[in-house]
């Protein structure tokens, strides 16, 4: 399942919803629900494009065959994750700025 476009769609929704929860959880850093999780999809999308090429491996590439959960648990996490911390320092960049 490694760089195809399904992984691509779970790290931008994984990426959407860490944003959103890290706009809730940061109320300072919000940028309302919208602006959490467009800025979360691209930091997951962006975020969980480097992990997959990073911890791309030999084993991953050879299950194109059926699922591969441990490529789905990496897509996730690496997609809120990534959405959580770009949403946190875009929102701490908005914040400088304002002031």
């Amino acid at each position: 399942m490694e760089g195809t476009l399904a992984n691509l769609i779970v790290q931008l929704i994984a990426g959407a919803i860490g944003g959103t929860a890290a706009g809730s959880a940061l109320k300072d850093l919000s940028m309302g629900k919208a602006g959490d999780a467009i800025s979360g999809a691209v930091g997951g999308g962006i975020v969980g494009q480097i992990l997959a090429a990073v911890l791309n491996s030999p084993e991953a590439a050879a299950a194109v065959q059926g699922i591969d959960i441990g490529a789905i648990v990496k897509d996730l996490v690496g997609g809120g994750v990534g959405g959580a911390v770009v949403t946190a320092l875009v929102g701490a960049i908005r914040n400088a700025m304002a002031k």
